[in-house]
């Protein structure tokens, strides 16, 4: 049986971290597999005399920002300033729709208008078309408050579709921004303790997906590697990738990997260890719907 499918939580641009009040919670993250979300336990400090319980608590955070389906849809603008006079500034969650109507993500922002305006110039426009908004009742809401009504929005949308919003799978980088690459060196004039051939193995093996690409994960330097990483990323797959034309970090790998693959041509995508192929093969898998059972094994 697959795997249940991860979450991604948070809003990347929910920085810095928001201020807490008193009384001071401590808790610890929730799990973010969807198949058993459950609300986290609450521990409070002994700073007042007399700490809310935490049924008082969680009914405070229901309180505080509203539900998503009771929550206002609002069209997103490309004009920045009407986005700016329709859609709050404050802090709170808010949910992204496509053209469709369909619910593609859910944040944290401690500005929900800026965190739309960066969606809007990131993603296609056809995922990014509406947003219903929770902004929080006052000015510096409590993290935890923020976090619970971000679940339960989560929990809404999984209760009526059976499924989350595919920009919080895990793997998923349309909204949140994908890692970075891996670099095998922090310098060309480093010298290695182990033989890079052995560095490879060990990389391919354990990291389950593995792309060697040129150029970066964020800026392909060829149609072909930019094709593989569109594919990759429309598929949710959770993947490292690799330069092979960053000299500084990835010195002598282009022509080592050749060897060690046995494959001339980039990119080189690996699964479990085992090389799948290049961009003919990854598009071939794709159009055959045969790509998301390779990845589940």
């Amino acid at each position: 049986m697959a795997a249940p499918t991860q979450i991604s939580r948070f809003d990347p641009f929910m920085s810095p971290p928001l201020t807490s009040r008193k009384p001071n919670l401590s808790f610890p993250l929730f799990s973010t597999s969807f198949t058993s979300l459950s609300f986290p336990s609450f521990s409070l400090s002994l700073s007042r005399p007399k700490p809310q319980t935490q049924r008082s608590y969680r009914h405070r955070v229901h309180a505080s920002i509203r539900k998503l389906s009771e929550s206002d849809s609002l069209p997103i603008s490309k004009d920045p300033e009407d986005l700016d006079a329709s859609i709050p500034t404050g802090a709170g969650v808010y949910g992204v729709f496509d053209a469709n109507g369909e619910l593609q993500f859910v944040g944290i922002s401690r500005n929900i208008a800026s965190s739309v305006d960066k969606h809007r110039k990131s993603v296609p426009s056809d995922l990014c078309s509406s947003v219903k908004v929770g902004p929080a009742d006052t000015a510096t809401p409590d993290r935890m408050v923020l976090q619970s009504a971000w679940k339960s929005w989560i929990e809404e949308h999984i209760s009526a579709t059976g499924k989350p919003p595919p920009g919080n799978v895990q793997g998923n980088y349309t909204w949140i921004g994908a890692p970075p690459d891996i670099r095998l060196t922090p310098g060309r004039h480093v010298s290695l303790t182990i033989p890079l051939e052995e560095l490879i193995d060990r990389l391919v093996k354990e990291h389950k997906v593995v792309a060697f690409i040129k150029g970066s994960r964020r800026a392909p330097q060829c149609g072909f590697s930019q094709k593989v990483v569109s594919i990759l990323e429309s598929h949710g797959v959770d993947f490292v990738s690799l330069d092979v034309l960053d000299e500084e970090h990835n010195y002598g790998l282009r022509e080592k990997l050749k060897s060690y693959s046995n494959w001339p041509t980039f990119p080189q995508v690996f699964v479990g260890g085992e090389l799948v192929g290049g961009c003919d093969i990854i598009s071939d898998l794709a159009e055959k719907g045969e790509l998301k059972a390779l990845f589940q094994k």
